[in-house]
């Protein structure tokens, strides 16, 4: 049986989020059960609060399906109902990518919305939240429920509007920074669940939010990993006034300093430090300057920061320049980050050595991370078609399980395996006649860079060869659709970086089908696999055919950081296509070691703060993701 919680004005977990791993139904082949036993029931609509059957739960499905088969014209796959059963189970499911995905979320969301509860659909961006709210509508709709996207820039008006509705579209951030907003307004009562359940009910429309209650992820190891290094951080101008010239003098500074006499750089965890030697060339440059700067601690922390600006933040690869403003890219999604700021000064020292205007810092007023935000939700689930390589993560840090969901049909994509060339102007030629090659068979071709910097290098290079193409990075987000929306044509060649990821369906007309399918080209690896897997997962989808190949080159990020000269100068010899697998595939189980330590470390700091200052609320239990 499945218990649903009881109802509250602003519904929210307290209890530790082991408590969310379900043991209803943990019958081997129940879910194969489940799907067939949808697709034979006649529907009917019964009560699904309190404690909720097995058939209870089929005849309810079976209400979705056929609203499904009225708005679509099709009933949902049994893989699709299997996936839907797990998740409903509270599990994360691995699906592959093109096997509806999209259609999954809508039967988990109707059944919890049918249910009461209001439900939460987290997408990894807003394109892909405004997409699927308007493609699944009517679904919902013929159930008589109320669904809508949050647009990015909404009012508060019309966040409060949407949220109070039966399922929500919306972003990970945008859900996370709303809650803080509230929890500011809750203030000294945000710790205790009775006076904030007070405050709500006496003062609804003071806040945003109605409640946590269901949370349905897509893309769960995205959202829930990979932007879990990082805290969200809500925060306010300081209006602190001077940083501009501080920046500008540091940054002096720093040019004046010579790397491994001054100070050390650790280009693979992208750190840097100062030596002694450095240490007493900025004492005795700073006699003069008087000030901050007679400040050795406040001296040497501006300093390195104006060093890291110089040589580990790079323009195109960690955030581009629009409109006389510096935005942070995202390297595992490929978009800015526009309401996003380094802190310690960091983005104003990037800001001056980019000769633009140089904001005022930002000062906390509110934080929070995946790690503890999303426990809070009273029910948790998601999907991804890469979840395997972190699922003891998410079981650790949210109290998750996991469950594999086989594929409708066999996937027919073709892996023409892995070229590495010494340098980054041949691998850039090589995929040029590669992807002019396929273009020419009448096939569709998308082929994914790293950065900003790579897609256009890589554009001038097509344009050289004469490869007529398009490009999608951070510049063009405003045209993201409608360069999606004819990837797939004949002869069509797209560069893009990671924005032509996870989610990115590239519809293929019969003629792109019938040569052969999309042709995916990966000019380089990341450090997690599974955004390459993402990337590759473009093509071959629900069956169609499909194929994908790696050219690489020994200047790529990866390799520069995590391979000894020696083994880069070997896998450059003929027929080593498998050596260099081997050894990127070392070198990336490395890089996301390393990111997970990092996340652990967000984990127990999140905790200590939430302990210490009371932020998270006394009583708001967080697991130690080192347990």
């Amino acid at each position: 049986m499945v218990t649903w919680p009881l109802t509250r004005f602003y519904p929210e977990r307290a209890e530790p989020a082991g408590a969310r791993v379900p043991t209803a139904f943990a019958v081997k082949g129940k879910a194969r059960e489940f799907a067939r036993a949808v697709l034979a029931s006649a529907p009917e609509r019964s009560s699904l609060r309190g404690k909720v059957g097995f058939d209870d739960l089929v005849r309810n499905m079976a209400v979705v399906a056929k609203a499904v088969q009225a708005e679509k014209g099709y009933l949902p796959h049994d893989v699709q109902l299997i996936a839907a059963f797990e998740m409903l189970q509270g599990k994360l499911v691995e699906m592959q990518t093109g096997e509806g995905k999209t259609l999954v979320a809508v039967l988990v969301s109707a059944i919890h919305a049918m249910a009461g509860r209001r439900v939460h659909v987290i997408t990894a961006n807003d394109y892909l939240a405004a997409r699927d709210a308007e493609i699944m509508g009517g679904i919902y709709r013929r159930l008589g429920l109320r669904v809508e996207a949050i647009p990015e820039g909404a009012s508060d008006t019309d966040k409060a509007r949407i949220y109070r509705g039966d399922v929500t579209y919306l972003t990970a951030k945008q859900v996370m920074f709303d809650h803080l907003r509230d929890r500011i307004k809750l203030g000294s009562t945000a710790g205790s669940a009775w006076r904030r359940n007070l405050k709500v009910a006496v003062n609804p429309g003071d806040f945003l939010l109605p409640g946590l209650e269901v949370a349905v992820i897509d893309e769960a190891d995205s959202i829930l990993v990979d932007e879990a290094v990082v805290p969200l951080i809500l925060s306010q101008s300081s209006g602190a006034a001077g940083l501009g010239q501080i920046g500008r003098v540091a940054l002096d500074l720093a040019r004046g300093l010579e790397e491994d006499k001054h100070f050390t750089h650790d280009r693979r965890r992208r750190d840097l430090w100062l030596l002694k030697p450095g240490q007493e060339a900025l004492k005795a440059d700073a006699r003069a300057m008087g000030g901050i700067f007679q400040n050795a601690l406040w001296r040497e922390q501006y300093v390195l920061q104006a060093l890291m600006a110089l040589h580990i933040f790079a323009r195109d690869r960690d955030y581009i320049l629009r409109d006389g403003r510096v935005e942070i890219v995202d390297v595992n999604t490929g978009r800015t980050m526009k309401d996003r700021s380094w802190e310690r000064g960091l983005h104003q020292m990037i800001e001056a050595k980019e000769g633009v205007a140089i904001t005022a810092p930002n000062e906390t007023i509110a934080r929070t991370s995946s790690q503890t935000f999303f426990p809070r939700y009273l029910r948790l689930c998601g999907m991804s078609g890469t979840i395997g390589e972190v699922r003891h993560e998410l079981r650790r840090v949210y109290g998750l399980d996991y469950a594999v969901i086989p594929t409708r049909l066999p996937s027919r994509r073709a892996h023409l395996g892995v070229v590495v060339h010494e340098t980054a102007d041949q691998k850039r030629r090589d995929v040029a006649r590669r992807a002019a090659r396929a273009a020419a068979e009448g096939r569709a071709v998308l082929i994914g860079t790293r950065t900003v910097s790579d897609s256009e290098a890589l554009s001038l290079v097509l344009a050289e060869e004469g490869v007529a193409h398009q490009v999608l990075n951070a510049r063009q987000d405003a045209e993201e659709a409608a360069i999606i929306a004819g990837a797939g044509a004949p002869g069509r060649v797209t560069v893009a970086t990671n924005m032509a990821g996870r989610g990115t369906d590239i519809a293929l007309p019969a003629q792109v089908v019938a040569a052969g399918g999309l042709h995916v080209i990966a000019t380089e690896r990341h450090d997690s696999r599974r955004i390459d897997r993402q990337l590759f997962g473009r093509a071959a989808r629900q069956g169609d055919p499909g194929s994908c190949e790696e050219v690489l080159s020994l200047e790529d990020d990866l390799p520069r950081r995590f391979l000894p000269k020696w083994l880069r100068h070997i896998l450059t010899r003929p027929g080593l296509g498998w050596l260099a697998d081997r050894a990127l595939a070392r070198a990336q189980a490395r890089a996301d070691r390393r990111t997970a330590r990092q996340r652990i470390d967000l984990a127990r700091m999140e905790r200590y703060l939430a302990e210490r200052l009371a932020f998270a609320g006394a009583g708001v239990a967080h697991r130690d993701p080192s347990h």
